[in-house]
């Protein structure tokens, strides 16, 4: 079974790693073509984890989607949700018995379904065939190969234990679950509310009200998930409120930082421009608080951050208010 990774990002770039760690094939496409003539020939990303030296024998790299996609069996997709949609643009290949996993901490625009859903109901890939690849981990952590811990979730078992097996290494751990609806939905709320936890870090809050902010944070994130795929879960297992306790505390949580420039008054474009990377709480405060809305699920934490990006309302009043809320 050949696995490959779609997208040349910093997860992706750091999927690639690991999966080189176990598999002597690993396909990967990347969209510029400068990038992928700079892998072969310095065996590194230029762009995304520049410092990672990665084992380039065992890569396939190429700007060529059908081609990498026709080779592999197992497809990891880690671009940005926003541009999932283009990127498939140019597939001719037929990927609906390919067996899909979304590395994807976002909701897909236009469709407001999250990335498993997509699969499923535009590409047409049975629900057995899709699984998630979730935290808590950061990118830039893998990279350093420090102690990181995965959550591979999928209703196939056996699919979900092969794609594990060939993700574990000595830094890498990894663990199974079913619930592939809660640990999607909870890997893309955990943005929104590691955008509000930056928020409030430039606005000159302190460590004692951020943990606040998130206790209340996951028992919102249990509500709306619940609300959204009702089954027994534990939400304070990794994948959930581990997720997001480490990308709203994280020096490298670009939701985070992309919050804390809000906070100390830079306009949302200033913003994008300066991080250079897509939050994909961006995304998702806009299709969550649409979800949130058509639930009934109150959210407070989750809209006040969309008031402050598309309400464009100002930050430090919107989230003054919202501290009366929380307890």
């Amino acid at each position: 079974m050949k696995i490959a990774v779609i997208g040349g990002g910093s997860w992706a770039t750091a999927i690639v790693k690991i999966l080189t760690e176990n598999n002597d094939y690993v396909g990967w496409w990347m969209r510029d073509e400068d990038s992928v003539m700079h892998v072969k020939k310095y065996h590194n990303n230029p762009r995304y984890l520049s410092s990672v030296e990665l084992m380039t024998e065992k890569i396939d790299v190429s700007t060529d989607l059908n081609h990498i996609v026709q080779e592999a069996d197992y497809l990891v997709f880690a671009v940005p949700s926003a541009f999932l949609k283009s990127a498939l643009a140019t597939l001719t290949v037929d990927i609906s018995e390919k067996v899909i996993f979304s590395a994807i901490k976002g909701i897909i625009p236009d469709e407001n379904l999250i990335v498993g859903e997509f699969f499923n109901e535009k590409y047409s890939i049975p629900l057995n065939n899709i699984g998630v690849i979730t935290g808590p981990c950061h990118a830039e952590e893998v990279a350093l190969e420090r102690l990181s811990y995965i959550t591979i979730a999928g209703i196939d078992e056996e699919k979900m234990n092969f794609m594990a097996s060939r993700m574990r290494c000595d830094f890498i751990k990894v663990s199974i679950s079913d619930d592939i609806y809660g640990t999607e939905y909870a890997a893309v709320l955990k943005n929104i509310y590691a955008l509000a936890a930056g928020i409030y870090h430039g606005l000159g809050y302190g460590d004692n009200f951020q943990a606040v902010l998130v206790s209340n944070a996951i028992r919102e994130m249990k509500k709306f998930i619940k609300a959204v795929h009702p089954i027994k879960r534990d939400i304070n297992g990794s994948a959930y409120l581990g997720d997001l306790l480490v990308t709203a505390y994280s020096q490298f949580s670009r939701n985070r930082m992309f919050g804390n420039m809000i906070g100390k008054g830079y306009t949302i474009n200033a913003a994008k421009l300066e991080l250079n990377m897509v939050a994909e709480g961006y995304y998702a405060a806009n299709l969550v608080h649409l979800i949130a809305e058509q639930k009934g699920v109150k959210m407070p934490i989750a809209k006040a951050v969309y008031k402050v990006l598309y309400d464009k309302k100002s930050p430090k009043k919107v989230m003054q208010k919202l501290t009366e809320k929380l307890d």
